[in-house]
């Protein structure tokens, strides 16, 4: 269902949120020299590349311009071996389902093994306060289920996962090498800091605030102050800016406040995302 929900999200969800500044994705570009991203409508993808090994974070939509992007930043879909999936949305795994263009159909996928539930069947994914139940999501790409708090390796990459339930039942976040903190659809960040994702498209809201309250708690407790990269609302190099509202709840139908001068006015617009700059200019951070 990928394509279709692709589709929908770029010609109906383009308008619904129009002027709202939800959805502040970062353009296609690096954010140092060893994450880069792209641009997926409102969405972003990562790569972390360390000793010629390069890891992607989320799968992203099923995106006609994805190959093109990657060849901006010089990535090539065929040496991707390794995907970290933080959760199941189709903006998050849309390039591995099975009605996608195939461009990854070599790589190990490593999801929670809570969030797999959704990929068998076991679990249903809802959204709107449990009123829309979303399709099931299919992929043949063979997977690796993690459990909360594992720690493993891949060609010398630490890669650590928390389990961060409310967005959806099984989120991971994944911390590499202890300094950039992959964090998917957990933190929204505005103007003022971060919040918890958007509500009308949690599980449970009061569920995915206790997740970042611990979450939060545990980068403190080992003294952890990482990058922290969002899926939609761009980095930030700050605990106390990223954690600044985590007992609020970003809400999706409003316009935010305070409002973004910098936030596009239609996030379904790429326009502005182009191989100059992608190649050119290092994304600035949020906390600015």
């Amino acid at each position: 269902m990928s394509k279709q929900t692709s589709e929908f999200q770029e010609k109906v969800m383009s308008r619904f949120y129009r002027g709202k500044a939800v959805f502040k994705p970062l353009n296609t570009g690096h954010i140092d020299q060893h994450v880069s991203c792209i641009r997926e409508f409102v969405a972003n993808i990562f790569f972390y590349t360390k000793n010629d090994t390069t890891i992607m974070i989320d799968a992203g939509y099923n995106y006609g311009r994805l190959r093109e992007k990657m060849n901006w930043l010089g990535h090539d879909p065929a040496l991707i071996r390794h995907i970290l999936i933080t959760h199941q949305d189709t903006d998050h795994i849309g390039a591995v389902e099975t009605d996608s263009d195939q461009l990854f159909k070599g790589a190990r996928l490593y999801i929670g093994e809570i969030e797999n539930r959704y990929l068998t069947g076991e679990k249903r994914r809802k959204i709107s306060r449990g009123l829309y139940k979303l399709p099931l999501v299919k992929t043949d790409n063979p997977k690796v289920l993690l459990k909360d708090g594992e720690i493993f390796c891949i060609e010398g990459i630490k890669i650590e996962c928390f389990l961060v339930p409310g967005h959806t039942w099984g989120h991971l976040v994944y911390l590499i090498d202890d300094t950039y903190l992959f964090t998917g659809d957990t933190i929204w960040l505005g103007m003022d800091g971060g919040y918890s994702f958007l509500d009308m498209l949690a599980e449970d809201n009061t569920v995915a605030k206790n997740s970042l309250a611990s979450l939060e708690q545990k980068l403190r407790t080992r003294k952890l102050n990482p990058i922290i990269i969002t899926g939609h609302t761009g980095w930030t190099d700050s605990i106390d800016f990223a954690f600044a509202h985590k007992d609020k709840v970003c809400n999706a139908l409003k316009k935010q406040k305070p409002h973004d001068p910098n936030a596009p006015y239609d996030a379904y617009d790429e326009t502005d995302d182009t191989e100059k700059k992608a190649k050119s200019l290092k994304l600035q951070k949020q906390n600015r």
